[in-house]
């Protein structure tokens, strides 16, 4: 009982310093850029003029689109807090510190307490891990769906066929929350069906769990029958006319090989690559060495299943231009972090391991924690920094100029998109304090344009075009954001 209260209570500690990573200062930290702006617009657009929507946010690939259900999981957050952005991120952030106790959880069932507590360590303060919780976007809810998944699976493992409706609809949910590296757990669940046939489902659950599944994809079947098959054109053209998927395993391998070990180890050690390469090498060494102890472990070998299903997969990849972007693994980061901690804790049964293991834990904290304090502290007056704190600071600093509600327009400069961003905030910080900018040109002006290290020569471009608008009467500067009043120079001056 003792025992069983201590663990409790470390467990409880651990993710209580888990929710404060994530969520201190967002009112600060926040990143809200292009997706943020167009997600927060068609949610605002949703709540106050009841536009419906049946899918969601783009995948990056050309006419193909996710389904509606990220805007579904926000939207009553962002109505909570009137429009706010921070309230649906701190909601993103905190269920992943509900995927960390799971995680802990499917560690335990695997390899006992050591294996729990490492994965809790590893998952609660990896600096990228911290980062990515914070994102206020659609993959990080795949930090929860794929830790669901996986319980979802071991709950097969021990008997209990009803879950796989549960397997059914997360899989469907992955796709929506994720939908590149998540095509692959649809052959994973495959072999995991025929090396588990005698949990197969009944015909009850069978039906149950199709039906599980199409619900998740209902909003884009409706919304392509209803666009004359917009989304079926795009991912045919996918799939056959761009080649997207090739056999050609040996050329992509080694290249495959080097972004893997970048990233899942720099999930370990942010800035050392020396580290990592030990642990990684290590950590496989390890593996190979004690295979005959975990072939014989069914709940290990799943969620090795799992994770070996999109780095096999992603060999033959070579869509969306041939590009793979780190957030592609999002929901394979925690089912790593399993397979670390499972292999590390088992070689911690001698002196030896126990050695190896305190010196991991030494480093992964102090190459993570120093990292940690200096984002989540970071006050924003770095001459390249973006953040939600510095774009509202740029706002209030135009109403405050602005005094009393008077007619303005704004126009905003962001590398290298649209700026939804801004465009969303005047949305909805103006309908908060009721002073909006207005559609018809007037003479005052407020420019907002964002620092643009990569290509300077696009920012002077914009600004050489705002000199022939307007002239500045007034500016200031927040980070790497600059505000400035401008009056519009009149026809007649133009011409002078």
């Amino acid at each position: 009982m003792m025992k069983n209260k201590l663990i409790s209570f470390f467990l409880s500690i651990i993710l209580v310093l888990a929710a404060f990573v994530r969520v201190y200062r967002t009112n600060e930290i926040l990143g809200l850029y292009f997706d943020q702006g167009r997600d927060a617009q068609v949610i605002w657009d949703f709540v106050h003029s009841g536009r419906l929507f049946l899918i969601g946010p783009t995948t990056g690939i050309e006419g193909i689109f996710r389904g509606p259900w990220y805007y579904w999981l926000i939207t009553p957050f962002y109505w909570l807090g009137g429009g706010n952005p921070v309230w649906p991120a701190v909601f993103l952030a905190l269920t992943t510190v509900a995927a960390l106790f799971i995680m802990f959880h499917l560690s335990y069932v695997i390899a006992g307490k050591t294996a729990g507590f490492l994965a809790l360590i590893i998952g609660s303060f990896s600096f990228f891990f911290m980062l990515a919780a914070r994102w206020l976007s659609n993959p990080t809810p795949m930090f929860l769906i794929s830790m669901l998944l996986l319980y979802s699976l071991f709950l097969i493992l021990n008997g209990k066929k009803w879950a796989w409706i549960g397997v059914s609809f997360l899989v469907g949910l992955s796709m929506q929350f994720g939908s590149a590296t998540e095509v692959f757990l649809f052959p994973a669940i495959a072999v995991f069906a025929i090396w588990q046939r005698k949990m197969l489902p009944s015909k009850k659950i069978l039906l149950l769990s199709v039906a599980a599944l199409g619900v998740t994809v209902l909003p884009q079947i409706v919304f392509d029958i209803k666009h004359e098959g917009i989304l079926q054109i795009g991912i045919k053209r996918f799939l056959f006319a761009e080649d997207s998927f090739k056999a050609s395993l040996w050329e992509v391998a080694k290249q495959r090989a080097d972004f893997y070990l970048g990233v899942f180890g720099s999930k370990l050690f942010p800035s050392s690559g020396e580290y990592r390469n030990w642990f990684i090498y290590g950590g496989i060494v390890a593996l190979l060495g004690t295979f005959k102890y975990w072939k014989v472990n069914k709940y290990f070998l799943t969620t090795l299943l799992i994770f070996s299903a999109p780095l096999i997969g992603m060999l033959f990849f070579q869509g969306n231009s041939g590009n793979v972007y780190d957030y592609y693994f999002t929901g394979y980061y925690f089912v790593f972090v399993i397979l670390f901690s499972s292999v590390f804790s088992y070689i911690a049964k001698s002196l030896l391991g126990k050695v190896i293991l305190g010196i991991f834990i030494y480093l992964f904290l102090m190459d993570n924690i120093v990292i940690t304090r200096n984002y989540i502290n970071d006050r924003g007056e770095g001459e390249n920094t973006i953040n939600f704190g510095n774009q509202m600071r740029a706002l209030n600093w135009v109403y405050a100029d602005l005094g009393e509600c008077d007619k303005f327009n704004q126009d905003a400069y962001v590398p290298p998109v649209i700026p939804h961003a801004y465009n969303y905030l005047f949305t909805w910080y103006g309908a908060e304090i009721d002073c909006s900018p207005v559609e018809e040109q007037v003479s005052l002006l407020y420019t907002i344009y964002e620092v643009d290290p990569p290509h300077p020569e696009r920012l002077k471009a914009w600004l050489d075009r705002q000199k022939g608008i307007g002239i500045i009467e007034k500016s200031d500067r927040f980070g790497g954001i600059t505000v400035e009043r401008r009056m519009r120079i009149s026809d007649g001056e133009k011409h002078e």
